[in-house]
Protein backbone atom coordinates (compact mmCIF):
# COMPACT_ATOMS: atom_id res chain seq x y z
CA UNK A 1 0.00 0.00 0.00
CA UNK A 2 0.80 3.46 -0.95
CA UNK A 3 2.70 4.85 2.84
CA UNK A 4 0.41 8.09 1.83
CA UNK A 5 -2.44 6.21 2.95
CA UNK A 6 -1.44 4.26 5.91
CA UNK A 7 -2.29 7.55 8.02
CA UNK A 8 -5.76 7.83 6.94
CA UNK A 9 -6.29 3.66 7.16
CA UNK A 10 -5.23 4.04 10.23
CA UNK A 11 -7.72 6.70 11.60
CA UNK A 12 -10.14 5.05 9.90
CA UNK A 13 -9.44 1.57 11.80
CA UNK A 14 -9.95 3.91 15.21
CA UNK A 15 -13.05 5.61 13.87
CA UNK A 16 -14.72 2.23 12.88
CA UNK A 17 -13.89 0.99 16.42
CA UNK A 18 -16.28 4.09 17.83
CA UNK A 19 -18.75 3.40 15.12
CA UNK A 20 -18.99 0.28 15.97
CA UNK A 21 -19.39 0.44 19.21
CA UNK A 22 -22.24 3.24 19.05
CA UNK A 23 -24.28 1.06 16.72
CA UNK A 24 -24.20 -2.31 18.48
CA UNK A 25 -25.00 -1.21 22.19
CA UNK A 26 -29.02 -0.77 20.68
CA UNK A 27 -29.50 -4.12 20.14
CA UNK A 28 -28.07 -5.29 23.70
CA UNK A 29 -29.93 -2.77 25.69
CA UNK A 30 -32.66 -5.49 26.88
CA UNK A 31 -29.93 -7.84 28.32
CA UNK A 32 -27.57 -4.94 29.78
CA UNK A 33 -31.21 -3.48 31.59
CA UNK A 34 -32.03 -7.42 33.20
CA UNK A 35 -28.30 -7.92 34.28
CA UNK A 36 -28.34 -4.27 35.92
CA UNK A 37 -32.11 -5.05 37.43
CA UNK A 38 -33.52 -1.79 35.80
CA UNK A 39 -36.35 -1.16 32.88
CA UNK A 40 -35.09 -1.18 29.17
CA UNK A 41 -36.03 1.98 29.40
CA UNK A 42 -33.72 3.33 31.90
CA UNK A 43 -30.93 2.48 29.40
CA UNK A 44 -31.95 5.85 27.34
CA UNK A 45 -29.58 7.13 30.03
CA UNK A 46 -26.68 5.39 28.61
CA UNK A 47 -27.23 6.76 25.35
CA UNK A 48 -27.53 9.85 25.87
CA UNK A 49 -24.76 10.36 28.15
CA UNK A 50 -22.90 9.12 25.53
CA UNK A 51 -24.09 11.73 23.30
CA UNK A 52 -23.54 14.43 25.89
CA UNK A 53 -20.00 13.81 26.46
CA UNK A 54 -19.32 14.16 22.37
CA UNK A 55 -21.93 17.17 22.34
CA UNK A 56 -19.96 18.68 24.96
CA UNK A 57 -16.20 18.34 24.34
CA UNK A 58 -16.38 18.21 20.62
CA UNK A 59 -16.06 22.18 19.95
CA UNK A 60 -12.63 21.70 22.07
CA UNK A 61 -11.01 18.93 20.35
CA UNK A 62 -9.29 20.72 17.44
CA UNK A 63 -7.87 23.49 20.09
CA UNK A 64 -6.62 20.73 22.03
CA UNK A 65 -4.81 18.96 19.17
CA UNK A 66 -3.28 22.07 18.47
CA UNK A 67 -2.23 22.71 21.59
CA UNK A 68 -0.82 19.54 22.74
CA UNK A 69 -0.29 17.83 19.08
CA UNK A 70 -2.47 15.52 17.23
CA UNK A 71 -0.85 12.19 17.52
CA UNK A 72 -0.10 12.80 21.47
CA UNK A 73 -4.02 13.77 21.54
CA UNK A 74 -5.74 10.98 19.36
CA UNK A 75 -3.19 8.31 21.14
CA UNK A 76 -5.08 9.64 23.98
CA UNK A 77 -8.56 9.59 22.75
CA UNK A 78 -7.85 6.04 22.12
CA UNK A 79 -6.62 5.31 25.44
CA UNK A 80 -9.79 6.92 26.83
CA UNK A 81 -12.25 5.05 25.05
CA UNK A 82 -11.05 1.58 25.87
CA UNK A 83 -10.82 2.23 29.03
CA UNK A 84 -14.28 3.65 29.10
CA UNK A 85 -14.83 0.37 27.48
CA UNK A 86 -13.24 -1.46 29.82
CA UNK A 87 -15.46 -0.29 32.91
CA UNK A 88 -18.47 -0.50 30.98
CA UNK A 89 -17.74 -4.00 30.74
CA UNK A 90 -17.25 -4.27 34.46
CA UNK A 91 -20.49 -2.20 35.72
CA UNK A 92 -22.80 -3.69 37.82
CA UNK A 93 -25.14 -0.38 38.39
CA UNK A 94 -27.10 1.90 35.91
CA UNK A 95 -24.69 4.39 37.81
CA UNK A 96 -21.91 2.94 36.74
CA UNK A 97 -22.76 2.15 33.10
CA UNK A 98 -23.50 5.58 32.57
CA UNK A 99 -20.52 7.17 34.16
CA UNK A 100 -18.61 4.76 31.88
CA UNK A 101 -20.84 5.54 28.80
CA UNK A 102 -19.78 9.53 29.71
CA UNK A 103 -15.72 8.35 29.64
CA UNK A 104 -16.13 6.73 26.04
CA UNK A 105 -17.79 9.67 24.54
CA UNK A 106 -15.23 11.52 25.82
CA UNK A 107 -12.85 9.23 23.81
CA UNK A 108 -15.09 9.53 21.00
CA UNK A 109 -15.11 13.11 20.88
CA UNK A 110 -11.61 13.68 20.40
CA UNK A 111 -11.22 10.67 18.09
CA UNK A 112 -13.58 12.07 15.46
CA UNK A 113 -12.61 15.47 14.64
CA UNK A 114 -8.87 14.97 15.52
CA UNK A 115 -8.55 12.27 13.63
CA UNK A 116 -10.43 13.93 10.26
CA UNK A 117 -7.54 17.10 11.00
CA UNK A 118 -5.14 14.96 11.08
CA UNK A 119 -5.49 13.54 7.72
CA UNK A 120 -6.38 17.36 6.24
CA UNK A 121 -3.19 18.62 7.75
CA UNK A 122 -0.72 15.36 6.23
CA UNK A 123 -2.28 14.35 2.87
CA UNK A 124 -1.92 16.37 -0.16
CA UNK A 125 -5.39 18.23 -1.62
CA UNK A 126 -4.73 16.10 -4.49
CA UNK A 127 -4.96 13.17 -3.00
CA UNK A 128 -7.68 14.30 -0.27
CA UNK A 129 -11.01 12.49 -1.92
CA UNK A 130 -8.92 8.76 -1.78
CA UNK A 131 -8.03 9.79 1.42
CA UNK A 132 -11.68 10.83 2.49
CA UNK A 133 -12.65 7.18 1.03
CA UNK A 134 -10.82 5.55 3.42
CA UNK A 135 -12.53 7.61 6.54
CA UNK A 136 -16.02 6.57 4.75
CA UNK A 137 -15.92 3.27 5.51
CA UNK A 138 -16.27 2.97 8.68
CA UNK A 139 -19.78 5.58 8.71
CA UNK A 140 -21.08 3.11 5.98
CA UNK A 141 -19.75 0.11 7.30
CA UNK A 142 -20.28 0.62 11.14
CA UNK A 143 -24.03 0.46 11.49
CA UNK A 144 -23.95 -2.68 9.01
CA UNK A 145 -22.16 -4.74 11.33
CA UNK A 146 -22.94 -2.98 14.57
CA UNK A 147 -26.34 -4.72 14.75
CA UNK A 148 -26.36 -8.20 13.93
CA UNK A 149 -22.69 -8.02 15.83
CA UNK A 150 -24.53 -6.95 19.04
CA UNK A 151 -26.97 -9.43 18.68
CA UNK A 152 -24.82 -12.29 18.11
CA UNK A 153 -22.55 -11.66 20.97
CA UNK A 154 -25.18 -10.55 23.47
CA UNK A 155 -27.37 -13.96 22.35
CA UNK A 156 -24.27 -16.64 22.40
CA UNK A 157 -21.49 -14.78 24.64
CA UNK A 158 -22.18 -12.16 26.92
CA UNK A 159 -22.79 -8.40 26.59
CA UNK A 160 -20.09 -7.58 28.50
CA UNK A 161 -17.97 -8.52 25.36
CA UNK A 162 -19.30 -5.86 23.27
CA UNK A 163 -17.14 -3.42 25.41
CA UNK A 164 -14.34 -5.89 25.80
CA UNK A 165 -13.79 -6.76 22.20
CA UNK A 166 -12.74 -3.11 22.06
CA UNK A 167 -9.36 -3.34 24.38
CA UNK A 168 -7.07 -5.44 21.48
CA UNK A 169 -8.37 -3.27 19.13
CA UNK A 170 -7.88 -0.20 20.55
CA UNK A 171 -3.98 -1.33 21.67
CA UNK A 172 -3.03 -2.09 18.44
CA UNK A 173 -4.47 1.00 17.53
CA UNK A 174 -2.03 3.14 19.91
CA UNK A 175 1.09 1.27 18.91
CA UNK A 176 0.31 2.05 15.24
CA UNK A 177 -0.66 5.38 15.99
CA UNK A 178 3.07 5.78 17.96
CA UNK A 179 4.51 4.77 14.83
CA UNK A 180 2.71 6.12 11.44
CA UNK A 181 0.58 9.21 12.46
CA UNK A 182 2.57 12.43 12.01
CA UNK A 183 2.69 15.15 15.12
CA UNK A 184 1.02 17.91 13.09
CA UNK A 185 -0.25 20.64 15.05
CA UNK A 186 -0.48 24.15 14.44
CA UNK A 187 1.98 27.17 15.70
CA UNK A 188 -0.29 29.61 17.16
CA UNK A 189 -3.79 27.58 18.10
CA UNK A 190 -4.80 31.26 19.87
CA UNK A 191 -6.95 30.70 23.29
CA UNK A 192 -9.99 28.16 24.02
CA UNK A 193 -12.73 30.03 25.15
CA UNK A 194 -12.85 28.49 27.93
CA UNK A 195 -16.03 30.49 29.40
CA UNK A 196 -18.08 29.28 26.16
CA UNK A 197 -16.96 26.19 26.76
CA UNK A 198 -17.68 25.82 30.35
CA UNK A 199 -21.26 27.61 29.86
CA UNK A 200 -22.22 25.31 26.02
CA UNK A 201 -21.45 22.38 28.50
CA UNK A 202 -23.66 23.27 31.13
CA UNK A 203 -26.40 23.83 28.78
CA UNK A 204 -25.60 20.48 26.98
CA UNK A 205 -25.87 18.61 29.98
CA UNK A 206 -28.50 19.69 31.80
CA UNK A 207 -30.90 20.19 29.25
CA UNK A 208 -30.58 16.72 27.57
CA UNK A 209 -30.20 15.14 31.23
CA UNK A 210 -33.43 17.23 32.44
CA UNK A 211 -35.40 15.83 29.24
CA UNK A 212 -34.14 12.56 29.60
CA UNK A 213 -34.93 11.66 33.21
CA UNK A 214 -38.22 13.43 33.26
CA UNK A 215 -41.18 10.60 33.65
CA UNK A 216 -38.84 7.83 33.94
CA UNK A 217 -38.70 8.55 38.32
CA UNK A 218 -35.23 9.04 38.93
CA UNK A 219 -35.18 12.23 40.18
CA UNK A 220 -38.11 14.05 42.26
CA UNK A 221 -39.61 17.06 40.18
CA UNK A 222 -38.16 20.10 41.89
CA UNK A 223 -34.87 18.18 40.37
CA UNK A 224 -35.55 17.97 37.12
CA UNK A 225 -37.19 21.70 37.10
CA UNK A 226 -33.69 22.53 38.65
CA UNK A 227 -31.95 20.59 36.00
CA UNK A 228 -33.78 22.17 32.80
CA UNK A 229 -33.76 25.64 34.30
CA UNK A 230 -30.03 25.60 34.59
CA UNK A 231 -29.48 24.47 31.65
CA UNK A 232 -32.13 26.83 29.43
CA UNK A 233 -30.08 29.53 32.25
CA UNK A 234 -26.48 28.42 30.79
CA UNK A 235 -28.10 28.65 27.42
CA UNK A 236 -29.23 32.24 27.82
CA UNK A 237 -25.70 33.30 29.00
CA UNK A 238 -24.19 31.94 26.42
CA UNK A 239 -25.76 33.35 23.76
CA UNK A 240 -25.19 36.74 25.49
CA UNK A 241 -20.90 35.27 26.01
CA UNK A 242 -21.18 34.64 22.12
CA UNK A 243 -22.26 38.36 20.91
CA UNK A 244 -19.13 39.49 23.31
CA UNK A 245 -16.40 36.98 21.90
CA UNK A 246 -14.55 37.85 19.37
CA UNK A 247 -13.52 33.95 18.79
CA UNK A 248 -16.48 32.23 20.20
CA UNK A 249 -16.69 28.44 20.92
CA UNK A 250 -19.45 28.03 18.76
CA UNK A 251 -20.11 30.68 16.55
CA UNK A 252 -23.97 30.72 16.35
CA UNK A 253 -23.50 33.88 14.05
CA UNK A 254 -23.29 31.35 11.18
CA UNK A 255 -27.07 30.88 11.27
CA UNK A 256 -27.36 33.78 9.17
CA UNK A 257 -26.20 32.20 6.01
CA UNK A 258 -29.79 30.87 4.68
CA UNK A 259 -28.67 28.20 3.24
CA UNK A 260 -26.90 26.89 6.26
CA UNK A 261 -29.93 27.95 8.44
CA UNK A 262 -32.14 25.91 6.20
CA UNK A 263 -29.60 22.91 6.42
CA UNK A 264 -29.28 22.89 10.45
CA UNK A 265 -32.93 23.65 11.48
CA UNK A 266 -34.34 20.69 9.20
CA UNK A 267 -31.36 18.61 10.31
CA UNK A 268 -31.93 18.59 14.56
CA UNK A 269 -35.53 17.80 13.06
CA UNK A 270 -34.61 14.77 11.14
CA UNK A 271 -31.81 13.42 13.52
CA UNK A 272 -34.37 13.53 16.16
CA UNK A 273 -35.52 10.15 14.54
CA UNK A 274 -31.62 8.84 14.69
CA UNK A 275 -31.72 9.04 17.65
CA UNK A 276 -35.22 7.44 18.41
CA UNK A 277 -35.23 4.47 16.50
CA UNK A 278 -31.89 2.59 17.33
CA UNK A 279 -33.17 2.72 20.65
CA UNK A 280 -36.84 1.77 20.02
CA UNK A 281 -37.01 -0.32 17.47
CA UNK A 282 -34.67 -3.18 18.96
CA UNK A 283 -36.82 -2.82 22.21
CA UNK A 284 -40.10 -3.01 20.77
CA UNK A 285 -38.39 -6.43 18.64
CA UNK A 286 -37.12 -8.29 21.65
CA UNK A 287 -39.60 -6.76 24.59
CA UNK A 288 -42.73 -6.39 22.95
CA UNK A 289 -42.47 -9.27 20.37
CA UNK A 290 -39.76 -11.68 22.10
CA UNK A 291 -37.36 -12.12 19.46
CA UNK A 292 -33.54 -13.01 20.67
CA UNK A 293 -30.73 -9.99 20.42
CA UNK A 294 -30.00 -11.85 17.48
CA UNK A 295 -32.76 -11.95 15.44
CA UNK A 296 -33.40 -8.25 16.33
CA UNK A 297 -29.95 -7.26 15.06
CA UNK A 298 -30.51 -9.40 11.78
CA UNK A 299 -33.77 -7.10 11.15
CA UNK A 300 -32.61 -3.14 12.20
CA UNK A 301 -29.18 -3.64 10.62
CA UNK A 302 -31.42 -2.96 7.46
CA UNK A 303 -31.81 0.63 7.31
CA UNK A 304 -27.83 1.06 7.26
CA UNK A 305 -27.84 -1.53 4.27
CA UNK A 306 -30.15 0.74 3.13
CA UNK A 307 -28.09 3.63 3.09
CA UNK A 308 -25.09 2.18 1.71
CA UNK A 309 -27.18 1.09 -1.08
CA UNK A 310 -27.61 5.21 -2.46
CA UNK A 311 -24.59 6.83 -1.65
CA UNK A 312 -23.10 6.17 -5.51
CA UNK A 313 -26.72 7.76 -7.03
CA UNK A 314 -27.05 10.76 -4.10
CA UNK A 315 -24.81 13.32 -6.39
CA UNK A 316 -26.74 12.50 -9.23
CA UNK A 317 -30.08 12.86 -7.96
CA UNK A 318 -29.57 16.14 -6.40
CA UNK A 319 -27.76 17.32 -10.10
CA UNK A 320 -31.28 15.87 -11.56
CA UNK A 321 -33.50 17.21 -8.82
CA UNK A 322 -31.95 19.87 -6.95
CA UNK A 323 -32.17 20.12 -3.09
CA UNK A 324 -35.69 21.66 -2.54
CA UNK A 325 -37.54 18.86 -3.97
CA UNK A 326 -35.15 16.08 -3.01
CA UNK A 327 -34.72 17.48 0.76
CA UNK A 328 -38.80 17.80 1.11
CA UNK A 329 -39.88 14.29 -0.51
CA UNK A 330 -37.12 12.39 1.85
CA UNK A 331 -38.31 14.31 4.60
CA UNK A 332 -42.19 13.30 4.13
CA UNK A 333 -41.12 9.79 3.17
CA UNK A 334 -39.04 9.45 5.89
CA UNK A 335 -41.43 10.41 8.14
CA UNK A 336 -44.35 7.81 6.67
CA UNK A 337 -41.91 4.98 7.21
CA UNK A 338 -41.30 5.26 10.21
CA UNK A 339 -44.69 5.83 11.09
CA UNK A 340 -45.08 2.46 9.67
CA UNK A 341 -42.89 1.07 12.36
CA UNK A 342 -45.86 1.77 15.12
CA UNK A 343 -48.16 -0.54 13.23
CA UNK A 344 -46.34 -3.75 13.86
CA UNK A 345 -47.62 -6.49 15.40
CA UNK A 346 -46.47 -9.75 16.58
CA UNK A 347 -47.58 -11.44 13.38
CA UNK A 348 -46.16 -8.50 11.16
CA UNK A 349 -43.82 -11.17 8.58
CA UNK A 350 -40.06 -9.92 9.28
CA UNK A 351 -39.84 -9.35 5.64
CA UNK A 352 -41.97 -6.72 5.83
CA UNK A 353 -40.26 -4.84 8.81
CA UNK A 354 -36.80 -5.07 6.75
CA UNK A 355 -38.07 -3.99 3.37
CA UNK A 356 -39.46 -0.90 5.60
CA UNK A 357 -36.61 -0.68 7.02
CA UNK A 358 -34.12 -0.55 3.72
CA UNK A 359 -36.60 1.98 2.64
CA UNK A 360 -35.91 4.23 5.44
CA UNK A 361 -32.27 3.90 4.82
CA UNK A 362 -32.49 4.75 1.32
CA UNK A 363 -34.32 8.24 2.12
CA UNK A 364 -32.44 8.97 5.06
CA UNK A 365 -29.21 8.43 3.64
CA UNK A 366 -30.31 10.39 0.40
CA UNK A 367 -31.67 13.36 2.81
CA UNK A 368 -28.22 13.09 5.31
CA UNK A 369 -26.10 13.77 1.98
CA UNK A 370 -28.56 16.62 0.94
CA UNK A 371 -28.58 18.04 4.21
CA UNK A 372 -24.55 18.41 4.47
CA UNK A 373 -23.99 19.90 0.87
CA UNK A 374 -26.69 22.79 1.29
CA UNK A 375 -25.41 23.66 4.81
CA UNK A 376 -21.51 24.04 3.73
CA UNK A 377 -22.94 25.65 0.30
CA UNK A 378 -22.21 28.88 1.17
CA UNK A 379 -20.36 28.73 3.94
CA UNK A 380 -16.63 30.74 3.58
CA UNK A 381 -13.81 28.63 3.75
CA UNK A 382 -12.71 30.62 6.93
CA UNK A 383 -15.72 29.54 8.66
CA UNK A 384 -15.76 25.92 7.73
CA UNK A 385 -14.17 24.78 11.01
CA UNK A 386 -16.69 26.99 12.97
CA UNK A 387 -19.65 25.49 10.93
CA UNK A 388 -17.92 22.02 11.30
CA UNK A 389 -18.44 22.01 15.13
CA UNK A 390 -21.59 23.53 15.63
CA UNK A 391 -23.30 21.40 13.00
CA UNK A 392 -21.40 18.47 15.31
CA UNK A 393 -22.85 19.48 18.11
CA UNK A 394 -26.40 20.54 17.20
CA UNK A 395 -26.53 16.74 15.65
CA UNK A 396 -25.45 15.07 18.92
CA UNK A 397 -28.00 17.33 20.68
CA UNK A 398 -30.90 16.45 18.80
CA UNK A 399 -29.95 12.54 18.37
CA UNK A 400 -29.68 12.61 22.29
CA UNK A 401 -32.96 14.45 22.26
CA UNK A 402 -34.37 11.79 20.09
CA UNK A 403 -33.57 8.92 22.56
CA UNK A 404 -35.15 10.93 25.26
CA UNK A 405 -38.53 12.08 23.04
CA UNK A 406 -38.63 8.76 21.96
CA UNK A 407 -38.24 7.04 25.59
CA UNK A 408 -40.59 9.94 27.03
CA UNK A 409 -43.55 8.59 25.12
CA UNK A 410 -43.45 5.06 25.65
CA UNK A 411 -43.48 6.10 29.21
CA UNK A 412 -46.35 8.26 29.56
CA UNK A 413 -48.03 5.93 27.26
CA UNK A 414 -47.39 2.81 29.51
CA UNK A 415 -48.69 5.80 32.30
CA UNK A 416 -51.87 6.01 30.67
CA UNK A 417 -52.61 2.53 30.63
CA UNK A 418 -51.55 1.69 34.49
CA UNK A 419 -49.30 -0.87 33.06
CA UNK A 420 -46.20 -2.00 34.82
CA UNK A 421 -44.25 -3.78 32.44
CA UNK A 422 -43.61 -2.76 28.21
CA UNK A 423 -45.61 -4.55 25.84
CA UNK A 424 -45.58 -4.04 21.73
CA UNK A 425 -48.59 -1.54 22.07
CA UNK A 426 -46.62 0.90 24.18
CA UNK A 427 -44.35 1.89 21.48
CA UNK A 428 -46.64 3.03 18.87
CA UNK A 429 -47.21 6.43 19.69
CA UNK A 430 -43.41 6.84 20.12
CA UNK A 431 -43.21 5.78 16.53
CA UNK A 432 -46.21 8.27 15.33
CA UNK A 433 -44.53 11.12 17.49
CA UNK A 434 -40.94 10.38 15.92
CA UNK A 435 -42.53 10.40 12.43
CA UNK A 436 -44.45 13.43 12.78
CA UNK A 437 -41.23 15.33 13.87
CA UNK A 438 -39.29 14.17 10.57
CA UNK A 439 -42.06 15.02 8.23
CA UNK A 440 -41.81 18.83 9.87
CA UNK A 441 -38.53 18.33 8.93
CA UNK A 442 -39.87 18.90 5.37
CA UNK A 443 -41.66 22.27 5.52
CA UNK A 444 -38.27 24.34 6.41
CA UNK A 445 -37.86 23.89 2.72
CA UNK A 446 -41.41 25.62 1.55
CA UNK A 447 -39.63 29.23 1.67
CA UNK A 448 -36.43 27.86 0.27
CA UNK A 449 -35.88 29.11 -3.66
CA UNK A 450 -36.00 26.07 -6.08
CA UNK A 451 -32.61 26.44 -6.92
CA UNK A 452 -30.73 27.23 -3.72
CA UNK A 453 -27.28 25.10 -3.40
CA UNK A 454 -27.62 24.82 -7.03
CA UNK A 455 -24.08 25.70 -7.21
CA UNK A 456 -22.92 22.82 -5.33
CA UNK A 457 -25.19 20.35 -6.80
CA UNK A 458 -24.03 20.85 -10.23
CA UNK A 459 -20.25 19.84 -8.87
CA UNK A 460 -20.55 16.15 -7.80
CA UNK A 461 -16.71 16.45 -6.15
CA UNK A 462 -18.42 19.46 -3.68
CA UNK A 463 -21.29 17.41 -3.01
CA UNK A 464 -18.80 14.29 -2.23
CA UNK A 465 -16.58 16.40 -0.01
CA UNK A 466 -19.28 17.78 1.56
CA UNK A 467 -20.64 14.70 2.76
CA UNK A 468 -17.44 12.57 3.38
CA UNK A 469 -16.48 15.76 5.77
CA UNK A 470 -20.02 14.71 7.62
CA UNK A 471 -19.56 10.93 6.69
CA UNK A 472 -20.36 9.63 10.36
CA UNK A 473 -23.84 11.27 9.59
CA UNK A 474 -25.41 8.93 7.73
Amino acid sequence: MDRRFITPLIVACALFMESVDSTVIATSLEAIARDLRQDPLALKLAITSYLVAQAVFIPASAWIADRFGARNVFRLAIGVFITGSIMCGMSDTLSGFVVARVLQGLGGAMMMPVGRLIVLRSIPRAEMIKAFAYLAIPAMIGPVIGPPLGGFITTYLHWRWIFWINVPIGILGIVMVSLYIPDVREENPGRLDVVGFLLAGVALSCLIFGFTVTGGHFLALWQILGLLGAGFGALGLYLLHSRRTENPLLDLTLLRIRNFSYAVISSMLFRISVGAVPFLLPLLLQVGFGMSAAQSGMITFASAGGSMFIKAAAPAILRRYGFKLVLMLCGAGSGLLLAVNGLYTIETPHWVIFSVLFLSGFFRSLQFTSLNGLAFADVPTAQMSKATSLVSVLQQFATAAGVAIGAGVVELTLFARGGDHLRAEDFSWSFFTVAALTVSSSFVFITMPRDAGAEVSAGVSKTEVGSQRKGASG
